[in-house]
């Protein structure tokens, strides 16, 4: 009987130490994914403002032609 105690009690313990290794490793791959989101929209601000300067660029192209001639 006392084995068939400490047998469960080691089990449980087992299946508690598992239990948090999960919620751990959810807790890191929530922090990865909410990494990634960060990346992905500074990546479209870098996007929308390289745009923008190739826009005011092209933009300041033939006003710059005008000057040389």
């Amino acid at each position: 009987m006392k084995k068939t105690i400490l047998s469960l009690a080691f089990v449980a313990a087992l299946m508690t130490s598992c239990k948090n290794n999960d919620t751990a490793a959810e807790a890191t791959a929530e922090t990865v994914d909410t990494a990634a989101v960060a990346v992905d929209s500074a990546a479209t601000t870098v996007d929308t403002a390289a745009v923008a300067v190739d826009s005011a660029a092209a933009a300041a192209a033939p006003a710059t032609e005008e000057v040389k001639k």
